[in-house]
């Protein structure tokens, strides 16, 4: 066994405290990564907090993560010592069902196995995440960062990153398309990043007049005020989607004004009460909301190969972990540019 320094929450609410536990031994598959760099996400909170139910405690929470592999296992052929790898969301899945072997493992049919607050699948025992030293891995769902970027940079594109690549590059946008990014956080802004990288034409909508300068600086090529009711008549019919980032309660329906015929909306933000949309807003112009968590490995990689390709890594502010509390509150009151990342190291001080 493996043993690991981490913080932990040991019940529901509870401040995230020093903890030592074990990791398992590495397998044949298996890597095992020295993690340098965890970033924190705001569903780290939610489930530190119970507030989507079945939380496990106690919970080592953290799924971007970015380390160095300092052991392989003897049938590991994707990676060697010395190399620099990334754990996203999730550690494992069924593997037979349809979705695994289309590479779409973040919808397993049996569901996948999260990276924290899940279960392994062969031992019952709970997943530990990346606010620790170690973390042991099998190969298939390890992926390869470059040493071409920042790691601290690197890191959020495992959840943040992703959330946004994988949807803007199912919904197939490029040169040519409107893309509106409604919120401006830890998503919004790495869906500026990947929508302007695309070739669209993207517009911030947000109610922040203040995060006007900061949209640009970006990629984005225009700014809309969401409280200007004149801005927003204007904007009526104007994109071919946009992605929704927001997890506070808004109307759906003021947005879905804004997609012209055959429009889409594309949800990653989760609100804590239903939406409430009227079939007409859909119906009259045939618009569409499709729904999108992360993607599989198989498209992570790509996205990682994109970043590294044409230099995009996330906003962040680095921590050391005895900072992580007050980071939760900050992020609670959105007060970060745009992600919390935890330097590891310092939990070997």
């Amino acid at each position: 066994m493996i043993a690991t320094k981490a913080y932990a929450a040991e019940k529901v609410s509870a401040p995230l405290a020093p903890f030592n536990f074990e990791r398992r031994d590495v397998g044949a598959h298996d890597v095992q990564i020295e993690i340098l760099y965890c970033g924190v996400c705001h569903s780290d909170i939610h489930q530190v907090r119970d507030e989507w139910g079945g939380s496990i405690f106690p919970m080592v929470p953290g799924h971007e993560i970015v380390g160095r592999i300092v052991k392989a296992g003897d049938h590991v052929t994707k990676f060697k010592v010395g190399d620099l790898a990334g754990i996203g969301c999730f550690v494992d899945s069924c593997r037979v069902c349809v979705n695994c072997k289309n590479n779409e493992e973040q919808y397993c049919l049996e569901g996948m196995t999260g990276t924290y607050n899940a279960r392994e699948r062969e031992t019952n025992a709970p997943t530990y995440g990346g606010y620790s030293t170690h973390i042991v891995v099998d190969e298939h769902y390890t992926l390869k960062v470059s040493d071409k970027l920042p790691l601290a940079g690197v890191a959020p594109l495992l959840c943040a990153g992703i959330t946004t690549y994988s949807p803007l590059r199912h919904v197939g946008v490029t040169k040519g398309h409107k893309v509106a990014v409604l919120g401006l956080g830890g998503l919004g802004h790495m869906a500026v990043k990947f929508a302007a990288a695309f070739g669209a034409e993207v517009t911030m909508l947000s109610g922040s007049p203040s995060k006007e300068a900061d949209a640009k600086r970006l990629g984005a090529h225009k700014f809309a005020l969401t409280s200007d009711k004149a801005t927003m008549e204007s904007l009526k019919g104007e994109f071919d989607f946009i992605l929704n980032t927001v997890s506070a309660e808004h109307s759906y329906s003021t947005y879905l004004d804004l997609l012209k015929t055959n429009g889409t909306m594309i949800i990653v933000g989760i609100p804590s009460e239903p939406a409430k949309i009227p079939a007409f807003d859909l119906i009259t112009q045939r618009k569409s909301i499709l729904g999108s968590m992360i993607g599989g490995i198989k498209e992570t990689q790509e996205m990682l190969d994109f970043c590294a390709e044409h230099n995009i890594v996330s906003d962040v502010e680095v921590i050391d972990i005895n900072y992580i509390n007050e980071a939760y509150e900050r992020v609670l009151k959105s007060d970060v540019k745009y992600r919390f990342v935890i330097d590891i190291n310092s939990l070997n001080k």
